[in-house]
């Protein structure tokens, strides 16, 4: 008698049906926690934006001429991830007087998609969201 060595098609189609439900599972996941990743990168960018502002005040006693972008003159990048790469937000001044100011970052290109939608932060420290679908809170995406 002859002993039959591997696997039956049926067993196969299980394995596969298997790691399909698995990778259906887990893609989703992945890519919630890349948009999360992209979103504490930009969070630390606004920040830096933030930092960047104040300088500007300290030297001109104003908000309201301050620019960002690429090229001289400007105080910071205009997007995240700010040292180049493919942008996943776009930095804005928002609003600046004399005294204060708001900045934000919308999410564009791969976080276009994110729930947080548009972050805003004020020269007061109050962090924010614009967009932001499913009911989240400022607290939920900073």
């Amino acid at each position: 008698m002859h002993k039959h060595y591997g696997f039956t098609l049926i067993e196969l189609m299980i394995v596969i049906a298997i790691v399909a439900i698995l990778a259906s599972i887990a893609y989703p996941s992945y890519q919630d926690q890349v948009r999360k990743s992209r979103r504490a990168d930009c969070e630390g960018s606004l920040l830096g934006l933030a930092n960047a502002m104040e300088r500007f005040h300290t030297a001109n006693n104003t908000f309201a001429t301050a620019t960002i972008g690429a090229g001289a003159g400007n105080i910071f990048p205009n997007q995240c991830p700010i040292d180049g790469g493919t942008a996943t937000y776009d930095l804005t001044i928002a609003a600046a007087s004399g005294s204060a100011y708001t900045i934000q970052a919308a999410p564009t290109g791969p976080q276009a998609t994110d729930k947080c939608g548009t972050l805003t932060l004020t020269s007061t420290g109050l962090k924010g969201v614009t967009a932001a679908t499913g009911g989240l809170t400022a607290a939920d995406c900073w």
